[in-house]
């Protein structure tokens, strides 16, 4: 669908997009993102939860990629697109390759937040030897990125919020803590003119048909011309007008080529992966790869849920690409290996005696190397 949203007229262009579906950039990118699938099933998952102190490879990971998403906001080291500036060149420029940090700190703080509320389990209920931490950690990683992403930042401040919940944390220090959140993200909404515009727009899209209000309304427009059974793929008309139209606006034109049963296909292929990933959480009872699959699961679907409210017109516009599909390197293949790992929980044996592992009398036991192996509370996470 990246390719044939892709498909312009033009002199030539048939056959040079012939060319590109097996060569081209995306090609390679969606190669790339099976071999992460691939090799992340094959990894032990709960050896992040085995690994102590700093020879934990989450500590490296962590600060590395909160360090890549500071690097973007020095002037000459990232990459501005649509005034946008979230990338940074993955080896010289002239190579043309370029990643997204802030996708890697994404996914990077679902096993950060894991680790901390399985090793921290019976005092996560306590502010500061419990909660404090991985509370700064989001401050920390989503003042980063509401600079330039305020959608990523919401979507890594929720996630980090529930997981947080299930790990043991109380939902009033959470609630007492949630208007905050909320003042900055009015905040950034006021001191970026765009955004207050598109929240003005999503009222009324017509007030500014050619500004702000051009996104949605091209977007209906794919939606209507699509109808039951679509233009055909290949024949989409709104992608030449439709901006991101392989990107975060890649649903309408899906819809507009395949119609409504291509919409409802996409829509039951998404619930496909989010139910089975649900059904290996329920079979699992090592608590961090519990943890880890809750957050897989609720990026990937908050994600998806997000990007087609915007499309619908639902919410106001907001770049945010659709999970595995929307086109874009980093996207996919991080997200690919985030479900690898889940399938790898899967594949693993961790229905026997595991270190943290749940217990039928609903306690949870101390690994080996604690003094002494005494039941606790297993916190939120059930």
């Amino acid at each position: 669908m990246v390719h044939s949203a892709g498909f312009h007229l033009g002199a030539d262009s048939q056959r040079s997009t012939y060319v590109s579906i097996f060569t081209g950039r995306n090609t390679i990118y969606a190669m790339l993102a099976i071999c992460g699938m691939l090799i992340a099933g094959r990894i032990k998952v709960s050896q992040f939860y085995h690994s102590r102190s700093w020879f934990n490879p989450l500590f490296g990971l962590t600060l590395l990629s909160l360090g890549l998403v500071a690097m973007t906001l020095v002037p000459g080291l990232g990459r501005s697109v649509n005034g946008a500036t979230r990338w940074l060149y993955l080896g010289p420029r002239a190579w043309g390759l370029s990643f997204q940090p802030s996708e890697l700190v994404k996914w990077v703080l679902v096993l950060s937040i894991a680790w901390w509320c399985s090793r921290r389990h019976d005092v996560m209920h306590r502010f500061t030897v419990g909660l404090l931490t991985p509370l700064l950690l989001l401050i920390v990683a989503c003042g980063l990125i509401v600079i330039e992403d305020l959608g990523t930042a919401v979507l890594i401040a929720t996630v980090g919020f529930c997981m947080l919940l299930a790990g043991g944390a109380k939902w009033w220090q959470l609630a007492c803590i949630a208007p905050l959140g909320l003042a900055t993200i009015v905040a950034a909404i006021i001191q970026s003119p765009y955004r207050l515009s598109r929240l003005i727009a999503f009222v009324d899209p017509w007030s500014d048909p050619t500004g702000a209000g051009y996104h949605p309304i091209q977007s209906m427009m794919a939606f209507a011309q699509g109808g039951i059974k679509g233009l055909g793929l290949g024949m989409s008309i709104q992608k030449y007008y439709l901006p991101e139209d392989t990107t975060d606006f890649l649903f309408p034109i899906i819809c507009e080529e395949l119609g409504f049963a291509g919409a409802v296909l996409i829509v039951v292929f998404l619930i496909v992966i989010l139910w089975t990933a649900l059904s290996i959480l329920r079979n699992t009872r090592d608590v961090f790869c519990r943890l880890v699959i809750l957050g897989v699961i609720l990026t990937f679907g908050l994600q998806a849920v997000l990007n087609i409210a915007v499309v619908t017109v639902m919410v106001p516009t907001k770049g945010i690409a659709l999970p595995l599909i929307s086109a874009g390197g980093t996207g996919w293949i991080l997200t690919a290996f985030a479900l690898g790992m889940v399938a790898a929980v899967d594949n693993a044996d961790y229905y026997g005696l595991a270190d943290n592992e749940l217990q039928p009398s609903g306690q949870l036991f101390t690994d080996a190397g604690d003094a002494a192996c005494r039941p606790i509370a297993t916190g939120g996470i059930r």
